[in-house]
């Protein structure tokens, strides 16, 4: 039955008339106020929500609690003062060391004084031959061998930019045969590779991973059309996916590791949703020396149809020559079914000089997405394969110096040697009692832990002795990346450490100026993002 006109519109005026006449029992001002009340609730839970969608319950709730805890008067100015003890003994006496620095130019030209005047501030740097976690990985000092080899190499090119192709063909010549080589290193060679194997070379392996990070979150977009991406990575994985994340509005989930220190694969699947861009592994690990388990990530990022980074920042001047040594290395390259982008620097174990690394991709509809093209600049039509624009041709030339003298029976011989050292290394830490390594370490890398001292006091001690090692967290533990600096200092380091373990056994407690207080605070602290607040403090007074 179909209604006429005015029967709907008596309808409308007996259903006005109803509602008006509830209505009647409220004030106006209540009338005007309770529409509002309810945006405001429904905006305040989806906040919250949100929030909770981000950072998980606990978190969320220590937040919240912390916030509450801070509308207390005089609460918020007392955790802001101690905050603020906490970043002065962060600093431990940087604000004097800058004292007297130049603000200005000088009047005149210094000449060639300059160059005694930077001797003279290099003497005041710390002796770090053999005494650093990582940091130098070529072998010898500076003023003979290897050293002097890049040092001229990257001095002949000082001057050289591979922005401007056309001018400087050399160095454009020496960046594709850096990431060619490289490239053979990890399976470019091999049939299932795919035979497209491609890249460029970055000012180190944090500009690397972001640009591996962009390009899977790009691709990922023009394939799937995914405007909301998101990536999951083990606990383990470099800081550089969390600058990643924020750089490029990419939600991050990072997940626990397994019993063995690896990436949990049946953890990261359960995370994975239409969102999903990314998964990483890395071989291995900067924490622990730990390769995580590369052939599942890759099986489950091929089923998946997303895409999967392996970072071998740490590992790739290592890891192929281990294998060809006899060390017992799983695959973790682009021989993997399901890799699709690999960073490695070369100013690691490559012996190349600092700044240098090389992001891979499988095939080049994948890198394609890493340029940046302009057209509609006056300047110009412009485009650029990396973050940076103008790039330094001479650190260029000193990767290829370097692969090149090196050979693969350099890369060999050192590998062997490193391989070796590391061994003896955990055999004598396996030896104090009161220590413990953390999982088994696959290559040089060596963190150990206490469950009976603070590790971060005997860090500590160390310190004092002239070492300069790694603090890490969950667990509590500290490392020493192995390099060829440390050869000949194994005994010497571990008699250290026996020392250093002995004192602290003694005489247990802080050291004056030390930070065993400051990183066992922050472990136990419950509210990270007053952590993140100390960091990012401590960093705006220092730089």
């Amino acid at each position: 039955m179909i209604m006429d006109y005015a029967s709907v519109k008596s309808l409308l005026i007996d259903f006005r008339a109803s509602v008006n006449s509830l209505l009647s029992a409220y004030e106006p001002l209540v009338l005007l106020l309770g529409p509002l009340a309810a945006l405001f609730i429904a905006g305040f839970i989806q906040s919250f929500l949100h929030v909770l969608h981000e950072k998980g319950l606990k978190a969320t709730v220590v937040s919240f609690f912390m916030s509450c805890i801070k509308l207390v008067p005089g609460v918020k100015n007392y955790i802001e003062a101690e905050k603020q003890k906490v970043v002065d003994q962060l600093q431990s006496g940087n604000k004097s060391k800058r004292e007297g620095w130049r603000t200005e130019l000088p009047k005149g030209s210094l000449g060639l004084r300059v160059i005694e005047q930077m001797k003279d501030e290099k003497r005041n740097d710390v002796v770090w031959q053999g005494k650093c976690s990582g940091t130098v990985y070529i072998g010898g000092t500076e003023s003979e061998g290897h050293f002097s080899l890049i040092n001229e190499a990257c001095s002949m090119f000082a001057h050289a930019n591979p922005l401007h192709m056309h001018l400087f063909q050399s160095v454009v010549r020496f960046e594709a045969e850096v990431v060619a080589m490289t490239a053979a290193l990890f399976g470019s060679k091999e049939k299932a590779s795919g035979g497209q194997v491609c890249g460029n070379m970055t000012s180190g392996g944090t500009e690397s991973i972001l640009l591996a990070v962009k390009s899977s979150r790009d691709y990922l977009k023009f394939k799937k059309g995914i405007t909301r991406p998101e990536m999951i990575i083990p606990e383990s994985s470099h800081s550089a996916y969390d600058k990643a994340a924020q750089y490029f509005n990419i939600k991050l989930w990072r997940v626990p590791v397994n019993k063995k220190f690896q990436a949990d694969v049946k953890a990261i699947k359960q995370r994975i949703n239409k969102n999903t861009i990314l998964i990483v592994g890395s071989a291995p690990g900067f924490p622990h020396g730990i390769i995580d388990p590369i052939e599942e990530l890759g099986e489950l990022a091929f089923s998946s149809g997303i895409c999967l980074h392996v970072d071998l920042c740490l590992g790739g001047f290592v890891l192929p020559f281990a294998r060809k040594l006899g060390y017992p290395i799983p695959p973790f390259d682009f021989s993997v079914r399901g890799v699709t982008s690999i960073s490695a620097d070369v100013h690691k174990y490559g012996l190349a000089p600092k700044g240098t690394s090389v992001v891979l991709y499988r095939n080049h509809d994948i890198r394609k997405h890493q340029f940046v093209a302009v057209t509609e600049w006056s300047g110009g039509l412009y485009i650029s394969p990396t973050i940076a624009g103008s790039r330094p041709g001479g650190l260029v030339a000193g990767a290829w110096a370097a692969m090149m003298s090196q050979g693969l029976e350099g890369y060999l011989e050192n590998t062997k040697q490193i391989m070796e050292a590391s061994l003896r290394m955990q055999k004598g830490i396996k030896e104090i009692i009161e220590l413990f390594i953390i999982g088994k370490p696959d290559m040089t890398i060596v963190a150990f832990g206490s469950n009976v001292l603070d590790i971060f006091e005997v860090n500590d001690i160390m310190s004092s002795k002239g070492w300069h090692l790694n603090a890490l967290q969950r667990p509590n533990s500290i490392h020493i990346c192995f390099t060829l600096q440390h050869i000949p200092v194994v005994e010497e380091f571990l008699q250290d450490l026996r020392e250093s373990v002995q004192t602290v056994k003694e005489n247990p407690g802080p050291v004056k100026g030390g930070l065993a207080p400051i990183y066992g605070a922050a472990a136990r602290m419950p509210d990270r993002g007053m952590v993140k607040e100390l960091l990012v403090n401590f960093m705006d007074s220092t730089c």
